[in-house]
């Protein structure tokens, strides 16, 4: 894919598969320069930070009795 240096990017998928994202975004009331956006930004910040899922401290294990 060229790098140019404007600010476009293209990207050249299925014709089915762009059908379906973008009525997957309008049930959503966003466009695709949002989502993209937004995907951009979340995906920048992980890479600096990653994120890690959640663990309990407390195990099913070590439920406190009555």
């Amino acid at each position: 894919m060229a790098k140019g240096s404007s600010g476009r990017i293209v990207v050249e998928i299925d014709p089915e598969l762009k059908q379906e994202l973008y009525h997957a975004l309008g049930e959503e009331g966003i466009n695709m320069k949002q989502w993209f956006l937004g995907n951009v930004g979340q995906y920048l910040e992980e890479r600096v930070q990653p994120s890690f899922p959640f663990v309990s401290s407390v195990s099913n294990s070590k439920k406190v009795r009555r």
